[in-house]
Parts: C-alpha cells; sequence; structure tokens
C-alpha cells in the first residue's frame, strides 16, 4: 500500500479510537494494548511501550476502576468532569500512536485536531446524556447510560480496528444525530407556551 494511503488510513482508525475515548478514556488505549500485543496492530515506534505487559495491567486496572466510578451514584457525574480533559489528551495521543512515518509535528498536530476533536464531541454528547439523565431521573438511570457508553466504547474500539472507515461513517452519522435531536428539542422547548 503506497505510504499517503497508509498514513491515511492510520489517521481514520486513529480518529475512531480516539471518538472511543471520548465513551470511556481508558477502554480504547487497553483494546489497542491487547491487539499491538496480540500482533494485530501496528504501533508508532514512540508507542511500542503500550504493547507491553506492565501498560496491559496498567491500563486493565484504570479500565475497572473507571467503569466501576461510573456506577456510583454522584461519582459518574463528577468523572464526567475530570475524564473530558482526560479523553482530549487520550484521543489527541491515541491518534498519535497510529500515524507513523510522518514528522512528529506533522503527527501530533493532526493528532490534537482530528483525535482530540474526536474525542471531544463524543464526550461532549455523553455527559449531555448523563446531565440530562440525572435531571430528569433524578439519577436514577444514569446506570442505563453509563451501560450505553461503556457498550459504546467497545464496539466503537473493536469497531475502528475491523473497519476503520465504517466506524468514521457512523461517529459523524452519531454527531448529526444527536445535534439534530438536540436542536429539536430546543425548538421545541422554545415554541412551547410559557
Amino acid at each position: 500500500m503506497p505510504l499517503i494511503e497508509e498514513t491515511i488510513l492510520s489517521l481514520i482508525l486513529g480518529v475512531g479510537l480516539s471518538a472511543a475515548c471520548g465513551f470511556r478514556v481508558f477502554i480504547p488505549p487497553l483494546i489497542i494494548s491487547i491487539a499491538a500485543l496480540s500482533g494485530h496492530l501496528e504501533l508508532s515506534p514512540a508507542f511500542d511501550w503500550v504493547a507491553s505487559y506492565p501498560a496491559l495491567i496498567a491500563l486493565a486496572t484504570a479500565t475497572v476502576l473507571e467503569i466501576l466510578c461510573y456506577y456510583l451514584p454522584v461519582v459518574d457525574n463528577f468523572m464526567d468532569t475530570v475524564a473530558t480533559p482526560a479523553a482530549i489528551v487520550a484521543g489527541a495521543a491515541t491518534t498519535a500512536s497510529m500515524v507513523a512515518d510522518t514528522s512528529p509535528m506533522l503527527t501530533w498536530a493532526i493528532a490534537v485536531i482530528a483525535g482530540g476533536a474526536a474525542a471531544a464531541t463524543v464526550q461532549a454528547t455523553t455527559v449531555a446524556l448523563r446531565g440530562a439523565s440525572t435531571l430528569s431521573t433524578g439519577g436514577l438511570a444514569n446506570p442505563l447510560v453509563s451501560s450505553i457508553e461503556l457498550g459504546g466504547a467497545v464496539a466503537t474500539s473493536v469497531l475502528a480496528l475491523i473497519a476503520p472507515i465504517l466506524t468514521l461513517i457512523l461517529i459523524f452519522l452519531l454527531i448529526i444525530a444527536v445535534r439534530k435531536f438536540y436542536l429539536s428539542r430546543k425548538a421545541h422547548q422554545l415554541l412551547r407556551p410559557s
């Protein structure tokens, strides 16, 4: 495969995995570690450490703790506050770990712009969903929201590895759907008599 096509595919893969960081910060890096350790994924040389057993253990531990925190009342909303900047950083690093054979400056510029933005967009959507759940159900539906986010992180990460272009399309469609939902909801609230 020519270098430019390989770089573009790596970028698409990285953005798909970065979007999954918006659902859960540590699941995509854990899946990347597993895939790299098993020989199914090649990382940028600067990120070879992710394909090590110490990294796998650390990422697995962080993943379990993150998942548990999202099922605790009140803590789940606090986690959104902490996870938002962490998701952006993880998204940028995830994209950077996929893009090789480019200058470090270009790699990180692309990673921050594309990967960070993808993670931030998905994270903002999940924060809004959890906030709406907290307001409308007093937090009783938040475990359901947490389960959906968990499933989204795993599914998006695995799908990004199997079909990166499809993942990018689905993420784009999700963003459009959520935007339309919020715009229609806002319009409905504006039209409602006071």
